[in-house]
């Protein structure tokens, strides 16, 4: 045994050739902590200074290669010094360059995924082969970053510019054969062939029939492009990223930025720049949020896993309707394995669920997620009744009919004298209270809500609502169910609206207030964009549908009136008088056009402003902080009343129902982040300036104890 450690372990496996194998102890996956690089660098030393080796080969025992850095410690190690986190990079690269600057030819074999600091890992070697379900890549940008152990070097040298842009700014994962065709892998194979690869490429090598120097001296050197090459490429790709990135996420243009500033130094120079804009990016609010929010869902996870445990099986599930909300729970279901039962009361509502499965099977042939004979396989996960004869055997029930309390209460009742004692019944209401359905059900405690966002193929939360009378049995079982979809569940406690129902209707209050205030609708719209939502609320409310928004605001309004109740008419009330239910019906607070490619687009539409002149009281002005202002503190101060109440247990599920459910921009880090950033005091401050617009300004006593003491949500 060469070097013998924790997390590493090196051997001579035959003819002079070592190994190098990743297994770090206790952990599902190997990830760069401290340790393992630690331990590389011991490993590196040994290897350098042994006798007899004639090549590497790295690998490793998980079912991935290595998934990245340890996110974990990254939220010490950026809030130290900037200095500090350029001298970590440093000290990391010069273990990265100690494998690469061996004496002797150097292969990485890769099985399942190398991303991040595992890539780098593996660019760090003379050859990389991968098997055939490889994926590889550079996602750092996603956490408001870019790479910072020489992948930026490393890889634009290695394939060039112009793809290394592409893979950097664009944070892909990427398939072995996509890596091979654009040269970051020299060969695929099958995963019981990588060894055997790795050690012919070794062997080659070494006959003079490779020259792994040669390779070597093409990474460690300048950028093969000319002043002129160089500022088109660069330059261009500045444009077109910032274009498609937004000025809220800067790491995918300052990752260009670097690429550029080093392109003309050889690798420990470059390097050095790597790591100054790597420091610069670390220290960023939108590093931090989006370093929080990957932390807050591995936190999710891991209560989802905890949930599983108490799970019944899901063999057989089944959906109850076959509208579009229907089909789409189908879809999903059937798409990630769960066969499932669609039901409705007769053959139009079947063939719209069948059509928009297909539908979106179809899509995804297209854009190459799918192969068309796999669609046949999904479309038979899905069978279609019109009658309950096979409900006996499902394990749990998805209840998506029109969102009408007798209406539901009648098909429940129905559905649960079909299915099994032990089936678990759950309702994909948005705001109907589960304690209410639950009232005339035979088995309440089998009996909870599962609410899922539309559309379901695209929006990853589902809320799972316990009732007064749910047992943890039908949470765990819903929960597993959701995870099985591919879904990211929350646990809530019932309550008008749920979370985030609750939370969004009193943003569209200060939208409605601000109306009424005289606001222009399209200046909010364009101000809230800018604030980083992915629409306005005004296009928001059109997409929705007015009737959906009538009927949810008066659901609250009854459940919260002293701040969810209107005094007179509002906004929402003209253009639901006036049926301009938003895209549904063409119109709303703005019009809506085909364009070329059959998808609506909205055009203003100057009627809207004749039709809202009797529901505006005053003409005002208002700057686009105020706006922001007067929007935000309602959503806020509902959050921290949803934590306060217990409707979610931790600040994280608050925040990440927000994200996950209606667009929370996530370079803001969720409503109690955004709280934490301007400062619990800051955030009291301000929303007394508008104590005199009603209850949806006035903190909560709590929360000014928070402010009072210091205190923040995350800490």
């Amino acid at each position: 045994m060469i070097y013998d450690g924790k997390a590493i372990k090196v051997k001579e496996i035959e003819g002079g050739i070592a190994q190098l194998n990743f297994d770090l102890e206790g952990e599902s996956v190997n990830k760069f902590n401290r340790l393992t690089i630690e331990e590389l660098g011991e490993a590196a030393g040994k290897l350098k200074d042994a006798k007899n080796i004639k090549g590497l080969v790295v690998t490793s025992s998980k079912d991935s290669f290595i998934v990245g850095a340890d996110i974990t410690e990254f939220t010490d190690l950026f809030a130290g010094p900037e200095e500090d986190l350029v001298a970590n990079n440093l000290k990391a690269n010069d273990v990265f360059n100690t494998i690469e600057d061996l004496p002797f030819p150097t292969v990485t074999a890769i099985n399942g995924m190398a991303l991040g600091g595992g890539f780098e890992m593996c660019l760090s070697t003379d050859y990389r082969v991968a098997d055939n379900k490889a994926k590889v890549g550079l996602p750092e940008v996603k956490l408001g970053i870019f790479p910072g152990f020489g992948g930026t070097v490393r890889l634009s040298r290695l394939i060039g510019a112009d793809y290394a842009i592409e893979w950097i700014s664009g944070g892909s994962e990427n398939r072995a054969d996509k890596a091979l065709n654009e040269g970051a892998v020299d060969s695929v194979v099958e995963a019981d062939k990588l060894v055997e690869a790795a050690v012919a490429i070794i062997n080659e090598a070494n006959a003079g029939k490779l020259d792994y120097k040669a390779r070597r001296e093409e990474k460690q050197g300048k950028l093969k492009l000319n002043a002129m090459e160089s500022m088109m490429v660069f330059e261009t790709a500045k444009g077109f990223v910032a274009g498609k990135a937004g000025k809220n996420y800067p790491s995918p243009v300052e990752s260009i930025k670097v690429m550029q500033k080093h392109a003309g130094l050889t690798r420990d120079k470059a390097i050095e720049v790597e790591a100054k804009g790597f420091a610069k990016m670390a220290k960023t609010n939108t590093a931090a949020c989006l370093v929080g929010l990957f932390l807050n869902d591995q936190e999710l996870k891991k209560k989802s896993k905890q949930w599983e445990k108490e799970a019944n099986p899901v063999n057989l599930s089944a959906v109850l309707g076959a509208g579009i909300m229907g089909g789409g729970v189908a879809f999903q279901s059937a798409l990630k394995g769960t066969p499932i039962l669609m039901k409705d009361i007769n053959q139009d509502g079947i063939d719209l669920g069948l059509s928009e499965a297909k539908k979106l099977l179809t899509k995804r042939i297209d854009k190459g997620k799918m192969k068309p004979d796999q669609m046949a396989d999904v479309l038979n996960n899905i069978t279609p009744t019109l009658n309950y004869g096979d409900f006996g055997n499902v394990d749990i029930v998805v209840e998506a009919v029109v969102e009408n309390p007798k209406v539901k209460d009648a098909v429940l009742r129905e559905t649960e004298d079909h299915i099994g004692e032990n089936a678990i019944l759950t309702s994909n209401t948005s705001t109907i209270s589960i304690d209410t359905l639950a009232k005339n059900l035979k088995r309440p405690e089998n009996f909870c809500g599962m609410h899922f966002f539309n559309p379901v193929h695209m929006m990853p939360l589902v809320e799972v609502i316990r009732g007064e009378k749910t047992s943890d049995r039908a949470v765990a079982t819903t929960v597993a169910y959701a995870k099985a979809m591919g879904k990211t569940p929350i646990v809530v406690n019932n309550c008008p609206g749920f979370l985030v129902n609750r939370i969004l209707f009193p943003y569209f209050g200060g939208f409605l207030h601000l109306i009424r205030d005289g606001a222009d609708f399209q200046h909010v719209d364009k101000v809230m964009e800018k604030f980083g939502w992915p629409m306005g609320p005004a296009y928001l409310q059109d997409v929705v549908g007015m009737d959906t928004s009538k009927h949810a605001g008066d659901v609250m309004a009854e459940g919260f009136p002293d701040r969810m109740s209107h005094d007179s008419k509002t906004a929402i009330d003209v253009m639901f008088e006036k049926e301009r239910l938003g895209q549904k019906s063409g119109k709303g607070f703005y019009q809506y056009e085909l364009d070329k490619k059959g998808k609506q687009k909205k055009v203003v539409d100057e009627e809207t402003y004749e039709l809202l002149k009797p529901v505006v009281q005053q003409q005002n002005e208002f700057t686009d902080d105020e706006i922001i202002e007067r929007m935000m503190v309602p959503l806020c101060l509902e959050t921290v009343r949803c934590l306060e109440d217990g409707i979610v247990d931790t600040p994280t599920e608050a925040d990440m129902g927000l994200v996950y459910g209606i667009g929370f921009p996530p370079f803001r880090g969720g409503a109690l982040r955004y709280i934490d950033d301007l400062g619990v005091e800051e955030f009291v401050r301000i929303a007394d300036k508008y104590a005199d617009l009603g209850a949806l300004y006035h903190p909560t006593d709590k929360l000014r104890e928070m402010a009072k003491n210091g205190e923040t949500f995350f800490g």
